[in-house]
């Protein structure tokens, strides 16, 4: 385990929010962590200061380090952020689009065979790594990082907010991008790209709770009326 680095620490932790593995506002004990990996509480705590930075956690006091539950407001600059980023990407390849064609199909492949049989975790995570592979692909490797924590942040608002956008419809979506590209139809590529973000976060339900939500929560929490005992 001598290769376990604060870095590396990192980003297993943003790969199992990618893969939503890891759930807003779960705790991650600096023990348990230093357990697993091997490893001091000194190097656990330099890897969550770490997180914290691009922030996937925060620290409460006198209880520990916790996932980050995004705000609604949150949720949407991140996916704000990705329209910006991602639409930018397809417009300008770094590559010959025969080589990033090739990498993209494969990918879609791997998406198609685990949303018909792989774990939730592998599919999640193939469903999420699909938009950093493309960045990777078409040549723009610094962006790859931004990608995957802009990503990972609205993977950990889809979650919280309990997304309504099927594994299925993604991969789809996927697919129909990659085919615009293999057309040679960079244009219509962004424009599903940016059709695909939208419909990720309109999926999310992020309003607040209504009157009868908190009257169905109130009966709900309401004492067990237990039937009255013979004497």
């Amino acid at each position: 385990m001598s290769d376990i680095s604060p870095t590396s620490i990192a980003e297993r932790v943003v790969e199992s929010i990618l893969a939503q593995k890891l759930a807003p506002g779960e705790r991650l004990g600096e023990q348990a962590l230093a357990d697993l990996f091997g490893v001091s509480r000194t190097m656990v705590r330099e890897a969550l200061m770490q997180l914290q930075a691009r922030g996937f956690v925060e620290v409460q006091p006198k209880r520990g380090w916790f996932v980050v539950q995004p705000s609604a407001e949150e949720a949407r600059d991140a996916f704000s952020a990705r329209r910006i980023v991602e639409a930018g990407i397809l417009a300008d390849s770094g590559r010959p689009l025969s080589q990033v064609i090739r990498r993209l199909r494969e990918h879609i492949e791997e998406e198609r065979r685990a949303v018909r049989g792989a774990d939730a975790a592998t599919r999640a995570f193939l469903l999420a790594d699909f938009h950093v592979c493309l960045a990777e692909q078409m040549g723009h490797r610094l962006l790859c990082g931004v990608l995957r924590d802009l990503t990972a942040r609205t993977t950990l608002a889809a979650t919280l907010y309990q997304s309504r956008h099927e594994a299925g419809q993604s991969c789809e979506e996927h697919a129909a991008i990659v085919a615009a590209l293999e057309r040679g139809d960079p244009d219509g590529a962004r424009a599903l790209m940016l059709d695909h973000i939208g419909h990720v976060e309109q999926a999310l339900q992020t309003e607040l709770p209504t009157a009868d939500a908190v009257q169905g929560l109130r009966a709900s929490l309401a004492p067990v009326q237990l039937p009255a005992r013979v004497a």
